[in-house]
């Protein structure tokens, strides 16, 4: 009887972590991945404003610190990478942020944006879209 009470008070403490872990939210530092070579790419901070919506900035290129988005248009033509908005208007819809833009310094795209918070908070899945076709990437809270 006594193990049976250990293992329930570990598994409700389990369930108490996990849960703050999504209730922390989405703010926060997270480690991008390439697609390409798997490395560790970027560190992104998000931020939740007080109407709800996110933004993400880069504060830090694991790669290559000086690159600059020669590829971009208006405002970010030629600016470095490393400081740059590439998130941003993402809105709560349940437990997933949509209709917001993510910008690829690498092409200078943006593209329609969604997020999701996956494995108990640890990962955010981060989503791309051009109509019906997406990317995906997984970023790991940092």
């Amino acid at each position: 009887m006594i193990r049976f009470a250990k293992a329930a008070g570990l598994a409700t403490v389990l369930g108490l972590i996990s849960q703050l872990a999504l209730a922390q939210g989405v703010a926060g530092t997270w480690k991008t991945i390439d697609d390409e070579t798997k490395q560790p790419k970027a560190l992104v901070q998000i931020t939740e404003s007080a109407g709800g919506e996110l933004t993400g900035r880069v504060i830090k290129l694991f790669v290559d610190p000086n690159t600059v988005c020669d590829k971009c248009d208006g405002a970010n033509k030629g600016k470095p990478v490393n400081g740059m908005q590439i998130l941003w208007g993402l809105k709560k819809e349940g437990d997933e942020w949509a209709d917001g833009k993510i910008l690829d310094p690498k092409t200078g795209k943006i593209y329609t944006s969604g997020a999701k918070l996956i494995e108990d908070g640890k990962k955010l899945r981060v989503r791309g879209y051009i109509g019906p076709f997406f990317r995906s990437q997984v970023w790991e809270r940092q």
